[in-house]
């Protein structure tokens, strides 16, 4: 039967009636105590389920690609964008000089080409979709030249890490030719070895957007694939 307040009133004298009072208080406040306690040990016993589900699904484990689209200040700052990408570093790749300078590299003499290593989440991002970015940004048809960049260093080139790269290189260039009028003219090679670029050439267009060739030429594409995807994100 439930208490109420007209019962307790007409039953006991004041004292009693304030001692009933107290220790239904405090009877109260126990069973509020234990039922909170009990909540939040059930709350963080979900959190704690949550986040080993989230630690379970998801991984540190990164892959590498490695692309040459032209130069790569212009390459760099579009990969910098795409989501499941953990770094961008430009360096050169493709030729026979060991550690090679920019300077000598701009000679053509190398044989290397401007390229950039690109660390992902394959659990993000896939390699099959660094491809679709890599036709969309820059030019395949082109022998040895992107836009005003000429020379055997601006050459499209994918360089692959294992079988599976270059099986997933062949598909992609097959499947984007459609695209285009003119053949693709992108070399698909194995990966010998990777040279980091000099620091100054790391992070180039975040920290020199306004240097001309930056303002004119890696602006409008940096401008256009962020409008992409804002688009896609819609």
């Amino acid at each position: 039967m439930p208490i109420v307040k007209h019962d307790i009133d007409s039953t006991f004298s004041v004292g009693q009636h304030e001692a009933f009072v107290r220790t239904l208080r405090e009877a109260m406040n126990r069973r509020i105590t234990s039922a909170l306690t009990l909540g939040l040990l059930l709350v963080g016993g979900l959190h704690a389920r949550a986040q080993t589900k989230i630690m379970n699904n998801s991984t540190n484990k990164t892959e590498i690609a490695t692309l040459g689209g032209g130069c790569f200040w212009c390459t760099e700052a579009v990969y910098q964008m795409v989501p499941g990408v953990k770094s961008v570093t430009s360096g050169y790749a493709g030729g026979t000089k060991p550690n090679p300078t920019y300077k000598e590299v701009c000679t053509g003499d190398t044989g290397h080409a401007e390229v950039v290593q690109i660390e992902y989440d394959p659990q993000v991002l896939s390699y099959d979709k660094l491809l679709e970015t890599f036709w969309e940004v820059h030019d395949p048809t082109t022998l040895n030249r992107q836009g005003a960049d000429a020379g055997t260093q601006y050459r499209s080139i994918i360089l692959y890490s294992n079988a599976a790269q270059k099986e997933a290189a062949e598909k992609s260039k097959a499947e984007a030719q459609k695209q285009f009028h003119r053949p693709i003219v992108t070399e698909i090679v194995p990966l010998s070895v990777f040279y980091k670029a000099e620091d100054y050439h790391q992070d180039y267009y975040r920290q020199n957007s306004n240097q001309p060739y930056c303002h004119m030429v890696i602006r409008p594409k940096v401008e256009k694939f962020e409008k992409k995807l804002h688009e896609a994100s819609r």
